[in-house]
């Protein structure tokens, strides 16, 4: 798979514009009425990295990730200052923030999610880009052991544990997570004079799925 597994500088990302993306597909009919319709059942993410650039030394280290990654080439991570924990922004990661499974008393292997709700409704999102160390994990009210209970793939987002979790317990989790992006231009264009002026490079970036 074409995706290294290195972070865009976060100090770069932060203040950036960006967020989730929809695709519907609308059909008018005859009588005024409207059918909709998604082919996509995870929304996609895309960004615009040039709004974090504030020097440049800034466009230096942009221009030598862009360079390392060969364009759209490979992937990379890409955290998102406005929703990278499994619970609320301003509090720390515990281990139930977020219910990924219950046990079936046969099933080791649960993968990471995170569930938005909103007016009786949710959407859970596979999270495949947890970042190392922040990844806690318990059963109903016992924490697990990182190394001992439990293992965790920083590549998929994949939780495995020694031992299958009993019947109807709860498999809860709390993490930090990074976006899986690509740029999404093969060129970036950059000039001292606008920059100084107060001009930014466009630099679009899109999640990828993995």
């Amino acid at each position: 798979m074409n995706f290294h597994e290195v972070r865009f500088p976060a100090s770069l990302s932060f203040g950036s514009v960006g967020g989730p993306e929809r695709r519907t597909d609308i059909v008018t009919l005859a009588n005024g009425f409207e059918e909709r319709n998604t082919p996509w059942a995870h929304s996609r993410r895309r960004y615009d990295a040039g709004l974090g650039m504030r020097s440049l030394d800034d466009i230096e280290t942009l221009v030598s990730f862009f360079e390392a990654r060969q364009g759209q080439m490979f992937g990379f991570r890409w955290k998102d200052w406005s929703d990278y924990k499994s619970g609320p922004a301003t509090a720390d990661v515990t281990q139930g923030d977020q219910v990924i499974a219950r046990g079936d008393g046969t099933r080791t292997a649960f993968q990471l999610v995170k569930t938005y709700s909103s007016g009786g409704l949710t959407y859970v999102r596979p999270i495949v880009k947890p970042v190392l160390g922040t990844v806690q994990v318990g059963l109903e009210q016992d924490q697990m052991r990182e190394g001992v209970d439990f293992e965790i793939d920083l590549a998929s987002g994949l939780v495995t544990f020694s031992a299958p979790p009993p019947e109807e317990v709860e498999v809860t989790a709390g993490f930090e997570f990074d976006v899986p992006v690509r740029f999404d231009t093969d060129k970036i264009q950059t000039s001292v004079a606008s920059f100084q002026a107060g001009d930014v490079p466009n630099v679009p970036v899109v999640e990828v799925r993995v």
